[in-house]
């Protein structure tokens, strides 16, 4: 693992623990040549996933950028931060479960919707509106309509 100091590939693992969330292993590490510590998470990974976008271009999965986004939509909300990482992972599972190398941004965008419907409703309408792209107030309206007219399922 390179060191994000000074850029030496020989650093040592000096602790490891598991995640709060029990999938992926915390380490702790040291680089010998600058001193530096920081850590790493380890997780698995079943296939290596490519994301086909909308312009066509065929670029790597980036479980780290699902991540933000889900954390960007869920900002200020009271969802705990364990609660996005089994969300996040839940997401990740699926998506490798899917039995495809390559999955759409829009296969990702409607798990994540599916996924914050269920945990946050100011969330998933918050990501609703980049996803979808609401131009006008009409849009968060229509949307808003919709989701006022299911059945609630808990969120809060």
């Amino acid at each position: 693992m390179r060191c994000p100091y000074c850029g030496s590939l020989d650093t040592q693992v000096k602790d490891s623990r598991p995640a709060e969330d029990s999938a992926s292993i915390r380490r702790r590490r040291v680089c010998p040549d600058c001193g530096g510590r920081f850590t790493t998470f380890e997780r698995v990974q079943l296939r290596e996933l490519h994301v086909m976008k909308k312009s066509g271009r065929r670029v790597p999965f980036d479980r780290d950028k699902l991540q933000r986004s889900v954390q960007i939509a869920l900002r200020k909300r009271p969802v705990e931060p364990e609660r996005i990482e089994r969300l996040v992972s839940g997401i990740v599972r699926q998506l490798e479960s899917m039995g495809e190398a390559d999955v759409t941004s829009d296969q990702i965008g409607e798990l994540v919707m599916e996924a914050l419907k269920g945990v946050d409703h100011v969330a998933y309408v918050r990501f609703a509106s980049v996803y979808r792209d609401f131009g006008d107030m009409q849009d968060f309206g229509a949307f808003i309509g919709e989701l006022s007219r299911e059945p609630s399922e808990g969120a809060v």
